[in-house]
C-alpha cells in the first residue's frame, strides 16, 4: 500500500502564493497519476489538478491559470504552486494517487493539508 503525506499548507494572504508537496512511500508499487483536491467546510471535495507519469496535466477551471502541478517521479513527489491566492482556496487540499500494485489498481488519499487564505 501506497502512503502519502502532504506538506506545504499554512495561512497565507490573498493574492500570496504557496507550494504544496506530497510525497508517495511504500514498496512494489506503481503510480500512474498523481492529483489534489480540495474540500472546503459544507463542501464536497473537488478536484485541482492531476498529472500523469508521462506529464499530461489537468486543472479545474476555478485553478487554471494560477495553479501548477508538477511531478518528481524519482521522489515519487507530486507538487502544487498555487499563486495569486483568493479567500475562496481555502480549504483542506489532499493529494491523491492512482497505483498499481502487481496487477491491482488502487486509489490512495494523504491526510489532508490545511491552506487558509486571509484578507
Amino acid at each position: 500500500q501506497v502512503q502519502l503525506v502532504e506538506s506545504g499548507g499554512g495561512l497565507v494572504q490573498a493574492g500570496g502564493s504557496l507550494r504544496l508537496s506530497c510525497a508517495a512511500s511504500g514498496s512494489g508499487f506503481s503510480i500512474a497519476v498523481m492529483g489534489w483536491y480540495r474540500q472546503a467546510p459544507g463542501n464536497q471535495r473537488e478536484f485541482i489538478a492531476r498529472i500523469t507519469s508521462g506529464g499530461s496535466t489537468t486543472y479545474a477551471d476555478s485553478v487554471k491559470g494560477r495553479a501548477t502541478i508538477s511531478r518528481d517521479t524519482a521522489k515519487n513527489t507530486v507538487y502544487l504552486q498555487m499563486n495569486s491566492l483568493k479567500l475562496e482556496d481555502t480549504a483542506v487540499y489532499y493529494c491523491n494517487a492512482n497505483y498499481f500494485t502487481g496487477n491491482s489498481g488502487r486509489i490512495g488519499w494523504g491526510q489532508g493539508t490545511q491552506v487558509t487564505v486571509s484578507s
